[in-house]
């Protein structure tokens, strides 16, 4: 009887963590990041945006990613424990002044907040390797098709 009772507190558990965790769609990413002004940001586009999401993340706000060196990345945009974030394990910098394990939420206003940060540091978007190898020079209006939005996608029309 005590094994069934901590099945239930296990799933119970476990339904709590995943409540709040969110695989977004395309067209829903979109609008959730124009909203938070990153449309034009820098000079990048949503389009931008969307493209590394996708390839660091699949859109998914509880991915995590262990590297060799120690460090894991966190949330939608991937965002580094050993930089950007504390783990409370890997040695950090934590210039976005956060907990890593806040970023794995569907509350993704701190992610764009500290995305924000390092896009605005003398790398720009080229930080994340999968914007550089996947979104730089490529058409990126693919990635707004069929999503009911107005948004430039060619960060040229941007000041």
């Amino acid at each position: 009887m005590q094994a069934w009772g901590t099945v239930v507190v296990t799933l119970a558990i476990l339904m709590v963590v995943t409540v709040d965790a969110k695989i977004y769609e395309r067209c829903e990413l979109a609008a959730r990041l124009e909203r938070a002004g990153l449309n034009g940001y820098k000079g990048y586009s949503v389009g931008d945006w969307l493209c590394i999401a996708h390839y660091e993340s699949g859109f998914d706000t509880t991915f995590v990613n262990h590297n060799p060196d120690g460090s894991s990345e966190y949330g939608i945009f991937q965002l580094n424990s050993a930089w950007w974030c504390d783990n409370g394990i890997t040695p950090t910098k934590n210039l976005c002044h956060m907990d890593c394990h806040d970023l794995l939420n569907h509350h993704i206003l701190d992610d764009i907040m500290c995305a924000k940060q390092i896009v605005s540091s003398q790398n720009g978007l080229s930080a994340w390797t999968s914007w550089k190898r996947h979104c730089s020079g490529h058409d990126l209006s693919q990635w707004l098709k069929g999503c009911a939005m107005q948004v430039k996608t060619d960060p040229k029309n941007y000041p």
